[in-house]
């Protein structure tokens, strides 16, 4: 997959939790998911397309980073709103596996960037 492809696909990924977000019930608790999950996959798509303009590799290293803890803050707040039985457990599922598969594409990058620092 190369970067134009993974661009979109993580921006995808942020629209498919937006609405999936705006699907949560109007409690306190549903209102905090909301925003914490809309602040962490819009975050992936954005700090991804930082991470194609970086000017050094240790900038690619830090702001893939950011990508990656945001990825796996998604995936964070998809499980608890299975665990809190907020949305149906299929309509998340799908949700969990891609934020399941663009963290371990993202800490495969990490650690391919870092090899090519420390040769």
């Amino acid at each position: 997959m190369d970067k134009e492809e993974l661009k979109q696909r993580t921006k995808e990924f942020a629209h498919r939790c937006v609405k999936l977000a705006v699907s949560l019930p109007n409690t306190f608790l549903g209102n905090h998911i909301k925003g914490q999950l809309i602040r962490a996959a819009t975050s992936i798509a954005s700090n991804y397309r930082a991470t194609c303009i970086a000017q050094s590799k240790a900038s690619f290293i830090s702001k893939l980073s950011i990508v990656l803890e945001e990825a796996d803050e998604s995936y964070f707040w998809l499980e608890f709103i299975i665990d809190e039985k907020l949305l149906r457990k299929e309509l998340v599922e799908p949700l969990l596996k891609e934020a399941e598969e663009l963290t371990a594409i993202f800490i495969s990058s990490r650690k391919t960037a870092r090899k090519k620092i420390d040769n």
